[in-house]
């Protein structure tokens, strides 16, 4: 029988079941596969391919359903915190919470203008760590500009592995359909402009410059959004004309427009002036955007710094608090002076020259791991240039997060040992469902690993939650 501690993490159980299982299975057909590889579906989908080439786990994570609905409601917390930070923090001005995450005028005013449009509902991918004792949150991105609209694609294939249909369904696990959440959301969002009588036509949309690298893979969202009853068009800005106001491509009027942007795309005085008819067609209500700009700054790395920061605590009641301390590593504005993990006033050059082996240094306005450094993989003497050149700018230092190890399949009959980055989905509650929203993981085998990232040679794997 498997046993887990206390300290295990979230799909240990079930990990070690599925490895010892699989091991079993091998031994039994004395190391045949009979004609059958866990990603061979995932290898054979064009979709997968492009998405992520052939960089799949031969297994997929499991998410236990305890530990499930208590990182969904922290989740919930700390969303509704971060949407509070502008009347907690700045007298309700959202251009002030702009400016203290560092973005600059020009993205501040965009920002600032789309925030007086529609309305936002919670729709976020939480990037996590478990460390064998819970969750800890690294980011969390706030957007609709999240990837992951292939997570349920990932599970099917995955089930199409004989192995894992029988265990999925003798523990009775699930999976969510991350695209759908992602659709209501952007139907909640945008209903004042949803026909009632026809499938709404929904442009998924990016600038010039990122739609010549991602193009082909909006191209993929935009055909699965049929799947949704929504006809979607890949585009990027500078292909909308504006008959009587209204974005319109290639002779299609658009209700709906799926901004795949970014704040750190409007530094761009070109894209900036492409934005421009298009905010005032939504100002307008002649179209909708999901999600709005100012999304990005709830989701902004200085917004977790903000509820991590001592000084703030008297903001936040006793059960605000909790759920900080348990989701949150420490995390704090590269400033002169900061409290450390103790709570003690520091010298915050000093300490993190100290304390270089447990800290990572983060740009807030940046994506995808681009400009982080990872201090034990930096020498002393890079590390202390790196973190005096973020002084006083847009950079955050955080706690290190060890990841612990969870055992996964190695496709030759064995099981080796990987470290996850979680990348669980949340959307708004509902009568029937709590929010989450699906998820997939990204893994290691390097237990060092500054950022467990596509971008740092990681596999990727999906999620499956339920079995108690």
């Amino acid at each position: 029988m498997t046993t887990t501690s206390p300290s295990s993490p979230p799909g240990s159980r079930l990990s070690h079941a599925y490895g010892e299982r699989l091991v079993a299975r091998h031994a039994s057909t004395g190391g045949h596969q009979g004609g059958s590889h866990p990603t061979a579906a995932a290898r054979a989908s064009a979709t997968l391919t492009l998405a992520y080439q052939d960089r799949f786990l031969n297994g997929p994570a499991f998410l236990g359903e305890t530990e499930r609905r208590t990182v969904v409601e922290d989740l919930h917390t700390v969303y509704g915190l971060l949407r509070s930070l502008p009347e907690r923090l700045f007298g309700g001005s959202i251009t002030e919470l702009a400016a203290a995450v560092g973005l600059d005028p020009l993205q501040s005013a965009l920002i600032t203008r789309s925030a007086r449009t529609g309305t936002l509902h919670p729709l976020g991918r939480a990037d996590l760590y478990h460390d064998g004792t819970g969750f800890k949150l690294l980011e969390f991105n706030l957007t609709s500009a999240l990837g992951g609209f292939e997570n349920a694609d990932i599970n099917r294939a995955m089930l199409e592995y004989p192995p894992l249909e029988e265990f999925v369904r003798q523990h009775g696990l699930r999976y969510e359909d991350t695209l759908g959440h992602m659709v209501r959301t952007m139907r909640a969002e945008c209903a004042a402009n949803i026909p009632a009588d026809r499938a709404p036509v929904v442009a998924v949309v990016d600038t010039v410059e990122n739609f010549a690298v991602v193009g082909p893979r909006l191209g993929v969202l935009a055909a699965k959004l049929a799947d949704h009853g929504v006809e979607g068009i890949a585009c990027d800005l500078s292909e909308f004309t504006y008959p009587d106001g209204r974005p319109t491509v290639s002779g299609r009027a658009v209700d709906v427009v799926f901004r795949y942007f970014l704040p750190e795309d409007l530094t761009d005085p070109a894209s900036a002036a492409q934005l421009e008819p298009l905010l005032t067609a939504v100002e307008q209500g002649k179209a909708g955007l999901f999600s709005r700009l100012d999304a990005e700054l709830y989701g902004n790395k200085g917004t977790l710094a903000m509820l991590s920061d001592e000084q703030h605590r008297d903001l936040f009641d006793a059960a605000e608090l909790a759920c900080l301390d348990r989701l949150l590593p420490w995390t704090r504005y590269v400033r002169p002076h900061a409290t450390d993990p103790g709570g003690s006033r520091v010298d915050l050059v000093a300490h993190a020259l100290a304390h270089r082996h447990e800290l990572i240094l983060k740009p807030t306005l940046l994506h995808g791991g681009h400009g982080i450094t990872a201090g034990w993989e930096t020498d002393p003497a890079e590390w202390e240039s790196r973190v005096a050149s973020a002084m006083n700018g847009p950079y955050v230092l955080q706690r290190r997060v060890r990841p612990a190890a969870e055992p996964f399949p190695d496709g030759a009959g064995g099981v080796r040992d990987l470290f996850l980055n979680w990348g669980l989905y949340l959307g708004a509650r509902t009568a029937a469902a709590d929010g989450y929203a699906g998820g997939f993981v990204r893994a290691s085998a390097d237990p060092a690993v500054g950022v467990v990232s596509m971008g740092s040679g990681a596999l990727v794997g999906c999620v499956f939650h339920g079995g108690e």
